[in-house]
Parts: C-alpha cells; structure tokens; sequence
C-alpha cells in the first residue's frame, strides 16, 4: 500500500496545526512513550526498529510535500509548505529527531519511560510530537502482542513446572494461526513478529518475514502438515477414516509430524474408532509426531477429553511428578477456543485429571493478535520537557478525573535497580547506567537489533510480581497423580 508511505500524512490531520501553538522561543520539545498501567502490570517492549527501518529512515521528497500540502488544505486544514521544505533542504528529507529507547524484547514494569524522543535542530522543535500518531501505533501493537505472548508463555511454564518432566519444550508449545484473524497484513506482520520473540512456532508468514528481513533472523519457526475440513469433508462422511489415512500415507516422510483434524463430525467417535481404532497400529509406527487436532466444543474439557481417549488407545507413562503422559509419537493440538484467559484453565483441568502439562499443544489465532487495543495497557506518548529561550522545563499534564493520564515531567532515564525498572530524571544517573539507548538520530540506525538479541532480552529471569497475578489461579489447584499403572 505505497500510496500510505509519505510520512507527512501518516498522521492525524490536525497535527499540521501544532507547530504555531508552542511559546515564541521555543528550541527542543522532548517526549516520551509508556504504558500507563492496564490489564497487565508488565509489557515486553517490541516493534520500534521495524518502524525505523520502514518509515524514518525514507526520506520526504518535493512530492510528498507537494501531495500532502494537497490533501491537507483540501480538508481545510492548516499546512505550513516551509517546515517541510526546510527539512528537505536542510536535513536531506530524515526528520531531525533522536530517539533513545529500551532493549527490544525486555520485559519492564508498567508506567516506565519506554522510548524518548527529541529534536535535534532547534528550527525543527515541532518534530518531536508530529509523528506520535504513527509512532504510538507503531509500538503498542507489537508491545501489546508480545506481553500476551509472554505472559501466555509464564503459564504455560507454570504448568509445566508443575506436570511436566519436559520444561525444555516450552518454546514449542504455542503456535501462532493469527493470520487470518486481524486487520491486515501488515498486522500479522507485526503481531506475528512479536510472538516468535517467545516461541519457535507459527503458521502466520508475515510475521516470519517481518523477523528476517527487520530483525535479520534465521530459523525462527517451526510448522508441520496441517489438515482442513475442506478436503476432508471432500471425501464425504462415510469416508472420514479414508481421509486421515490418505493425510498419514501422504507425509509419511515428513519428519515433523502431521496434524489430524478430528471435528469434521464427530469428534469422540473419530478419536475412539478411527484414531484409536482403524489407524491406531499406523499412528504407532508413523515417523514423527501425530497430532490429534479437536476444533470444535469447550475447549477446557475437550482438550482432557480427548487425552483421556488417546490414552485409552495408545496408553501412556507416569512421569516423576505423577503426572499421565501420552507416548511420545501422539499428542492433543488445541487450537479453537485457545486465548489469553481460556489457556491457564485448561491447563487446571490437565492438572486436576492427573495429566501433565506436556500432553498438548496448542494454537492462538485471534485470541493472540487481534483481541487488544491501545487502551489494553494504556499507551500514549506525552511531552514531559521543552526548552524554551535557552532554558528547560519541565512538563506534564495533570487532569481531573483522570489519574492514569498524569504524565512524567522533565527529560527521562531508565534504571535497573534490585532486579526491576524505576524511571528517574535524565542526569541522575550515569549514562552507562540508563537502561535506554540511543537507537536513531537524523535519519540514521544507530543500534540495530538482531532477532536473537530479542529472545535473549526476553528470556532474562524477571520478578514473580511481573506474572504472579495471570498464573496465581493455577496455584490453587490441588495437586493431582495417577493412580493407575501405564497400560
């Protein structure tokens, strides 16, 4: 969508009107972006270096300008030619602006300085807030999308550490199908970046891209055959056994694994009769994982269910914990239902059925990257400092009725201190010691992130209080054990 690209009308229209309204005299104008608390107490900060390398780091030309005064006067709004050609003339078309932020891919508290940005040539001051709208955006959506991926991820080892014997598959147990559930490529781009900082699957390809080719990441996914109702409904009722045992003898040689949908009609019976019945020996010799796939039904007692049923089939062993796990070759791949709130419940239930953690798989669509919005975590970006005929101030805002908006006044810094985060004034820490760091300045890339950088960020060890709140309901569980012997 080119005809999106001119940084001069990727914002609201009402921000041409902005730069007049700031005291005579004015030279730099500093801002900064946070969380301002929401649903969750932390947010793993992700996305800026893809809005960089996208956006600022494209200059404006004679006929962005020319296109955007266009648009701009048509709808009656204020446009000022000469800002825009002074930044074309003077700084080459790159906005003058400096950013500072934190490590893409850390995990940090709520209500802490994120990103900070700054003009750097006083003629400009009015830079500094012009391009908040695509900026915010830019970074709430991924930050957003990857605090649900992590804080997922803290269930999911929760339950593990709990059931499992095999807390080393944690990265491979959520995959992403959020492709088709959101708003847009560019979406699933994001979103599906954001979520492989935390897990090595995903079907969503706009996300593996954005990876690669913003991130320089290698491997970062992994997928194996899937199955639609589509072609197995092709195949028509009475044939249903036909179709699961065409989709095994087609990839047999596949190393991975297969997934086997088990919901075109009758889910119980296809598990109990056909899986577990028909093709119950050539699941057993087939050269890599089968999954057993429900798509359809409540998915905290469907995903019991159905281990349940696999177990009566193909049995199982019991883990050092106590715990039911089903052979290795054959497991439970969730994916209907599965969302940020529903996933700790299932997870409860395999606990209380005496089955580990470990019997399933599962799979988010738009439960991952679509059900969020800004106002999720109460992201916004304020100015907090400008300097005026030579001399700083500080600013902030402070609105009745509305305490959450109250904004951090001065130039900010980020310090590490006992273990979490704490914003600080801007000089009173060293800067070896501020957590934020310069990341863009005229134009140019002055930290580039490479994707293993992210994951390592993000899988430093943090504070319980970070997850304690999303995994405390499954602590509540009363250990369960299997009480009979492996069949």
């Amino acid at each position: 969508m080119g005809y999106l690209d001119n940084l001069i009308l990727n914002t609201d229209n009402y921000k041409h009107c902005h730069y007049p309204l700031y005291p005579p005299g004015t030279e730099y104008v500093s801002s900064y972006i946070e969380s301002r608390g929401g649903d969750w107490p932390v947010t793993q900060f992700l996305g800026l270096q893809a809005y960089l390398r996208e956006y600022l780091m494209r200059p404006i030309t004679l006929e962005d300008i020319d296109e955007a005064e266009f648009v701009v006067r048509e709808q009656g709004m204020h446009f000022n030619r000469e800002n825009w050609l002074g930044i074309l003339n003077d700084h080459g078309g790159y906005l003058p602006v400096e950013i500072e932020a934190v490590p893409e891919g850390t995990v940090v508290p709520a209500r802490n300085v994120l990103v900070q940005v700054i003009n750097t040539d006083p003629k400009y001051f009015w830079a500094t807030s012009f391009f908040e709208t695509a900026l915010l955006r830019a970074i709430w959506y991924p930050t957003t999308i990857g605090t649900v991926s992590w804080l997922s991820k803290m269930a999911i080892r929760e339950a593990l550490e709990r059931t499992s014997d095999n807390p080393q598959v944690i990265r491979n147990v959520l995959h992403d199908y959020g492709a088709r559930g959101v708003s847009s490529q560019q979406s699933a781009a994001l979103g599906g970046m954001a979520h492989l900082v935390n897990f090595d699957q995903s079907d969503t390809v706009p996300g593996i891209l954005a990876a690669k080719r913003l991130y320089n990441a290698g491997k970062v996914s992994n997928s194996v055959p899937n199955s639609e109702h589509a072609g197995f409904c092709a195949w028509g009722r009475a044939y249903e056994a036909d179709a699961l045992r065409n989709m095994l003898d087609v990839f047999a040689g596949n190393a991975g694994g297969v997934l086997l949908l088990t919901d075109t009609y009758d889910h119980e019976n296809c598990v109990k009769n056909i899986i577990g019945g028909e093709l119950r020996e050539q699941i057993r010799n087939f050269p890599g994982l089968v999954g057993v796939r429900p798509d359809s039904g409540d998915i905290v007692e469907v995903t019991s269910d159905t281990t349940e049923w696999l177990m009566d089939a193909f049995g199982y062993e019991t883990n050092s914990k106590g715990f039911k796990v089903l052979p290795p070759y054959v497991r439970v791949v969730q994916g209907d239902g599965v969302n940020f709130h529903s996933l700790p419940q299932v997870y409860m239930e395999l606990e209380r059925r005496g089955l580990a953690a470990d019997n399933a798989i599962f799979g988010m669509g738009g439960g991952l990257l679509q059900h969020w919005n800004r106002d999720t975590m109460n992201f916004g970006q304020k100015a907090s400092a400008a300097m005026v005929n030579g001399e700083w101030r500080d600013i902030a805002k402070s609105p009745t009725g509305a305490g959450f908006k109250v904004s951090k006044a001065g130039r900010l810094a980020l310090k590490s201190e006992n273990g979490t985060y704490v914003t600080v004034p801007k000089g009173s820490i060293p800067d070896s010691e501020n957590v934020l760091q310069p990341v863009f300045r005229d134009g140019k890339l002055l930290k580039k992130w490479d994707f293993t950088e992210l994951i390592a960020n993000a899988e430093q060890e943090v504070p319980e209080s970070y997850y304690i709140e999303h995994v405390r309901q499954m602590r509540t569980v009363p250990a369960g054990q299997a009480t009979t012997v492996p069949a």
